[in-house]
């Protein structure tokens, strides 16, 4: 059996719902930064690229001074498929909002309305946070919750980062040091005081 090409464009079912032209939309806007299988830009998505196209932004293209018709692109990419990927949105019209004004990377905006929701019904499907029956629209999205560690039945390769709400409090620690540092210069100085008399 033949290998299937990773980058080929999804095809249609016979009834294709909102979602399947999702896929199509996400292929074409989506998938040459966020991974076919969305996991984002991780070695092993960028190394079924050309050689020559693998470190792009090394390149005049995606790098510090792209060329005229090029752009800068970021190293780290997020995937948006997997565990807690689009967890950062409340829910489905928030989801849907983000894609609309930021994205594609290159172009944000660019997006018609309907290429916006149909790769949001995309994105909630393979997430496993939505059915995909039906369509997704303003009148219903708001209803559609993201949860935070919403399991997803799909394995994606993930890249390496420090999950959000790991490890401690940033502000806590600042907090923290904060009240430590007058205390402790507070007592250096008493000490510094009696040493002199």
């Amino acid at each position: 059996m033949p290998t299937p090409d990773r980058l080929a464009e999804p095809t249609l079912p016979p009834s294709p719902s909102q979602a399947d032209y999702g896929a199509q939309v996400y292929w074409l806007s989506c998938l040459p930064c966020h991974g076919d299988k969305g996991q984002g830009l991780t070695d092993e998505f960028r190394a079924t690229y050309p050689p020559e196209e693998q470190y792009c932004w090394e390149r005049g293209c995606h790098g510090e001074n792209p060329y005229e018709s090029g752009f800068t692109i970021p190293k780290f990419i997020p995937g948006v498929i997997g565990p807690d990927a689009v967890s950062k949105f409340a829910d489905a019209a928030q989801l849907n909002s983000y894609i609309r004004v930021a994205m594609p990377f290159w172009k944000p905006g660019s997006l018609t309305e309907e290429e916006a929701w149909r790769v949001t019904a995309f994105l909630m499907r393979e997430n496993g946070l939505w059915s995909g029956n039906g369509e997704l629209n303003a009148s219903n999205a708001g209803g559609i919750r993201i949860l935070r560690g919403t399991p997803t039945p799909f394995s994606t390769p993930q890249q390496a980062q420090v999950e959000e709400g790991s490890g401690a409090n940033p502000w806590l620690l600042l907090t923290g040091v904060l009240v430590i540092l007058p205390i402790l210069f507070f007592v250096l100085k008493k000490i510094q005081n009696k040493a002199t008399i």
